[in-house]
């Protein structure tokens, strides 16, 4: 199936990522463990840093929540560096293992992969056909954007280290769930308004189908975008398995 971009009117494309511009696998088999591998180190030598304590202010206020719920989560202990250490690490792998969309952990996530990042240790991976789609949608003068649980930083460095170049400077505005989750349909007319783009002509691009409905119930237009080791998900509207499938 082909959708139209021109057809339907669209000015602004906004797209997710995991299991859309990115492999799945990219995400589970390579970005998590290199967190949890490097976890330990990166809290050793940047404790005393303004962004990780930022983080691990934003972490133990997750935590304090997650307590008054009564949840069955471990003490916190900041007695001393190595107990804060010890009671981030554990709070950490907690919710990783629970895939907690923690603002907090994304956050703390993108500090420890910008390392790697910089180092060469990662490197950002999409889908073939996600840089020529990206150029001609913005060659055409469509606004582009990423929305992703994971933080800005972490999309900006995915974007910017694949092996097909820098693809941020096709990217106009990057958004993670400080504009609210990804199920909420808040949370897409907050990111139409940032865009400056009617709600009607802007089209979401996603493997989930409850994003997509929620987008939908904002008054977004929407598509499934079926990839290789994706979930199976089920949508009442256009489905694409390839970028090339959106066209002008």
């Amino acid at each position: 199936m082909t959708f139209g971009l021109r057809e339907h009117r669209i000015l602004s494309l906004v797209l997710d990522i995991e299991g859309t511009t990115t492999p799945i696998a990219f995400v589970h088999d390579v970005l998590f463990p290199f967190v949890r591998t490097h976890l330990r180190t990166h809290l050793q030598e940047h404790l005393a840093t303004e962004p990780l304590q930022e983080s691990i202010g934003r972490l133990r206020s997750e935590w304090v929540e997650e307590r008054a719920r009564g949840e069955p989560v471990a003490e916190w202990r900041d007695s001393d560096s190595e107990a804060t250490i010890a009671s981030v690490a554990a709070w950490v792998e907690w919710l990783m293992e629970r895939d907690r969309k923690s603002p907090a952990l994304k956050l703390l996530q993108g500090q420890i992969w910008e390392g790697g990042y910089r180092t060469g240790a990662l490197q950002g991976e999409v889908f073939a056909d996600v840089p020529p789609a990206l150029a001609r949608w913005r060659g055409r003068g469509l606004d582009i954007a990423i929305y992703s649980s994971g933080s800005v930083l972490a999309q900006q460095l995915l974007f910017g280290t694949t092996k097909y170049g820098d693809l941020t400077r096709f990217i106009s505005a990057f958004f993670d769930t400080g504009v609210g989750a990804k199920t909420s349909p808040d949370s897409y007319r907050r990111i139409a308004d940032t865009m400056r783009c009617p709600i009607e002509r802007l089209l979401f691009v996603s493997d989930a189908a409850a994003e997509l409905n929620a987008a939908a119930s904002a008054g977004c237009q929407v598509v499934l975008c079926v990839r290789p080791g994706n979930r199976p998900e089920q949508i009442a509207g256009s489905v694409v398995h390839h970028f090339d499938e959106i066209s002008m």
